[in-house]
């Protein structure tokens, strides 16, 4: 099956080579920790310091009106989203049709181990017909002390392939986030979204940047001028 090389705006079928419809499928996202080298003790030689990167995807669920009718993002937010009587985040839909890995904190430590960090599955048949889009995003968490970017990480892939989050099989198309110099000085990205189009699902890789520096921003904002 051959790879298709998303682009930024680029809508494709999600149909295999084959002609049959892909249904069964992941999303996932693949980054690097970031390694530097400082000076070693009394200035003599150099010492690797690996500095953990957390990118968060998430995804929205809208209907035909244009509302938020279900979501997945980290629970980890439950404290924050409780005291502003916000909807608490969730690793899955409720008719189980997506479900997400959970939450990856840290990147690949050595280089690209060839799994993705965090991972979406989707299984179409299952997604509820009150369900017109599904919108993809990814948000860079930033710890204490840090100050960083997308054009900081080492290398950061979004891909969609069949198989499982520990297995891939094949993979259907990918888009490269860290060669796109679009999302230099940016930590929030609005992936791509899926939807209906004469009763099929439709991929459209969307790849817009935004400088959001919290999830709730980046949902207004695909609710405000995307949907």
């Amino acid at each position: 099956m051959s790879v298709i090389s998303l682009v930024k705006g680029q809508k494709i079928d999600l149909r295999k080579s084959s002609g049959e419809a892909l249904t069964n499928f992941c999303v996932g996202v693949n980054w690097g920790a970031i390694e530097t080298y400082k000076p070693g003790f009394m200035g003599i030689g150099q010492k690797k310091v690996i500095e953990d990167v957390d990118l968060d995807l998430s995804c929205i669920l809208i209907n035909a009106q244009g509302q938020m009718i279900d979501w997945i993002y980290s629970p980890d937010y439950n404290a924050y989203l409780s005291q502003k009587n916000l909807p608490l985040g969730k690793l899955s839909t409720n008719d189980k049709a997506l479900i997400h890995s959970g939450d990856d904190r840290t990147g690949d430590i050595g280089g690209d181990d060839g799994l993705d960090n965090e991972i979406i599955s989707i299984d179409l048949n299952r997604v509820s017909n009150q369900v017109d889009k599904i919108f993809f995003f990814l948000n860079i968490y930033l710890k204490q002390g840090q100050n960083f970017d997308f054009s900081h990480v080492p290398f950061a892939k979004i891909r969609m392939y069949e198989g499982t989050p520990k297995k891939v099989v094949n993979v259907h198309s990918s888009y490269d986030i860290v060669t796109n110099s679009d999302y230099r000085g940016t930590r929030a990205l609005i992936l791509a979204k899926l939807y209906r189009k004469n009763a099929e699902w439709k991929f459209d890789a969307i790849g817009e940047p935004t400088e959001d520096e919290l999830f709730l921003q980046t949902i207004q904002r695909i609710l405000n001028h995307f949907v």
